[in-house]
């Protein structure tokens, strides 16, 4: 039996103290991206491309409009944001830097908070890097900040004719099957002196874009580094050098360079309610 004062597992309640702190965090960092030139755009719950952004469609909570054109909650607000800004309000504004307090929501009944930022029209990815190392250190938290560039595995697939499923489930069992000198080496890789080390010894067609991840990661200022050239992120759009921000278990951000409609951009997402339980701890 359900109660008529119970919530759907997965949803959100704030209250009293723990409402005044999410307020908080909430405002802290929204005053550092207006800072920084960040203006806010909060867009619909609803939307018509988020299959173009999640890679497991079956966590969309779809449905039908009143054309029978298909629907879903918002299950990632950086698609939305880009074409929004760009095509419905482009006469509107020039403005290229925005951000968003807003939840998403995944099958069956999943609620997240998230504040989140988008930088249309810009690509060096250590600024937004270096960006995110700013809010963590001003609400006074030091998570592993984790580099990553989504080419390098796929590379990898071509190079070694492996399914790229092996790399995305993070497969190392089978990685290891290879009997890949390079191969083994790029898996021991978790720091720019590592990575540095490695450059020369791995196939033509890798060098490039570990290079690229190198000089990126050399840029960002922040002490709690780990380089992960194997990792393939879940976000469908992510085309180049991105990260993650993690502490034990819990994912606390992601951000990456992407592309849309031919224009390329950067941005990441702050998950607030991962944010709390740390900060809480």
């Amino acid at each position: 039996m359900i109660f008529e004062h119970e919530i759907p597992k997965g949803s959100r309640l704030y209250f009293g103290a723990s409402a005044k702190r999410k307020r908080v965090l909430e405002n802290q960092v929204c005053d550092i991206l207006e800072n920084s030139g960040f203006e806010e755009i909060l867009t619909p719950n609803f939307s018509y491309s988020q299959h173009q952004a999640i890679a497991n469609e079956k966590k969309l909570i779809k449905f039908s409009d009143e054309q029978n054109e298909q629907v879903s909650l918002r299950a990632d607000s950086t698609l939305d944001v880009v074409r929004i800004i760009t095509k419905r309000l482009g006469r509107a504004t020039n403005h290229r830097k925005w951000f968003y307090i807003q939840p998403i929501f995944s099958y069956p009944s999943k609620e997240d908070y998230q504040i989140g930022c988008e930088w249309i029209e810009h690509n060096n990815i250590s600024d937004i890097m270096n960006l995110t190392a700013d809010i963590l250190r001003a609400i006074k938290i030091e998570p592993i900040l984790q580099i990553s560039n989504i080419n390098i595995p796929k590379l990898i697939s071509t190079e070694l004719n492996i399914s790229i499923d092996i790399l995305k489930n993070g497969d190392i069992s089978e990685l290891l099957k290879l009997d890949c000198d390079w191969l083994n080496n790029l898996l021991r890789v978790k720091d720019i002196k590592s990575l540095e080390n490695i450059i020369e010894k791995v196939p033509n067609i890798l060098k490039k874009e570990l290079e690229i991840l190198l000089e990126k990661s050399k840029e960002v200022k922040y002490s709690n580094i780990i380089i992960a050239p194997m990792y393939y992120g879940s976000l469908k759009y992510y085309n180049g050098v991105y990260y993650r921000v993690i502490d034990k278990n819990l994912v606390l951000c992601r951000g990456g360079m992407y592309e849309t409609d031919g224009i390329s951009s950067l941005g990441f997402a702050l998950y607030t309610d991962n944010l709390l339980k740390i900060l809480e701890d």
